[in-house]
């Protein structure tokens, strides 16, 4: 199954999605509803919401507190999005300027809180406790996990098992919650909720390491963002760290300089060492094996065309390259 026919699968749920998403997006305030329209129109792939719906179907049907929930989740991704590119003085994402170019930082990082705001009022009224503590405790860990990349930036001492914390608090975390609270809606078993939870944390690792590859060897214009854009904001991902261990001495010290300075003048030196030491590859390798630890946590759940997506939602995961 293609991205198309997964995102397919849902599209009638994604139609009630997006008409509460725009309702919600309503405020008093115009410079609010243009901003917030704006980042939420951007042409993102939605990723989160989706899994919520797919597994909403995987497990019998998918209700309007489902389509609810998918808004929340949106909502807190985009909220993140919004207060990344302040933090990270981006341009550039989906192809287009970002909302902090456009309007300022005080703005977006508003609308952000603006985002959150609704998100948490959305949730009183799924009235489901369960999933108000894990998504509130998700929110809490995505700021650690920021806080802890903001740590990290420009450090070229940072390990795999400290990148690794990173990308488990700012993006799988909130993939591992959007089908965890999808299957409590729908009334799963722990056990069952338990192997969703496994699911989607380990996509959203996958989803992840694959866009730290991509930012090495990937079309700036397929991607909607500047290649060399983690090297430039100085951040030690792990195709650097493969190559500063396995490289030689001055390819590691070549690295260490260019992530200390925040720097692209040397980014083509650097594209070769990791071509040299095939570290794109081993990050790659890596992202599969989390993909299908992803379709093994789902063996327990009956076969339906939702599962079906659910395992291509792995693969495309892993093979996409944008």
């Amino acid at each position: 199954m293609d991205s198309k026919a997964v995102f397919q699968t849902v599209s009638d749920d994604f139609d009630t999605v997006n008409n509460i998403i725009y309702q919600q997006l309503a405020s008093h305030v115009p410079m609010v509803e243009k901003v917030a329209e704006y980042i939420i129109s951007s042409g993102g792939k939605r990723m989160r919401p989706t899994l919520v719906l797919l597994t909403a179907g995987m497990n019998g049907q998918t209700s309007e507190t489902h389509c609810e929930l998918a808004t929340v989740i949106e909502f807190l991704h985009t909220a993140t999005l919004l207060h990344d590119d302040v933090v990270d003085t981006s341009d550039m994402r989906r192809g287009r300027q970002t909302a902090n170019a456009k309007w300022g930082n005080a703005p977006s990082v508003l609308v952000g809180d603006f985002l959150y705001a609704r998100s948490f009022e959305l949730l009183v009224k799924i009235a489901n406790l369960e999933v108000m503590n894990s998504l509130a405790s998700t929110t809490r860990k995505i700021a650690e996990g920021e806080v802890l990349q903001l740590m990290n930036v420009k450090n070229p001492n940072t390990t795999e098992a400290q990148y690794m914390d990173v990308i488990t608090g700012k993006t799988a975390i909130l993939f591992e919650a959007s089908a965890k609270t999808s299957g409590i809606i729908s009334g799963c078993s722990a056990e069952q909720i338990e192997a969703l939870a496994a699911y989607g944390l380990n996509l959203g690792l996958a989803f992840q390491l694959i866009d730290d590859v991509l930012d090495y060897s990937g079309d700036a214009e397929a991607l909607g963002k500047n290649v060399g854009d983690d090297l430039a904001e100085g951040k030690p991902t792990l195709p650097l760290i493969h190559a500063m261990e396995h490289g030689s001495d001055d390819d590691a010290k070549l690295i260490r300089s260019c992530i200390r300075k925040g720097s692209l003048d040397q980014l083509e030196a650097v594209q070769a060492i990791l071509k040299n030491n095939e570290s794109i590859e081993y990050v790659e390798a890596l992202a599969q094996k989390h993909a299908q630890i992803a379709k093994d946590a789902l063996q327990g759940f009956a076969d339906n065309k939702y599962k079906e997506a659910l395992l291509s939602l792995a693969d495309i995961a892993v093979e996409r390259r944008s």
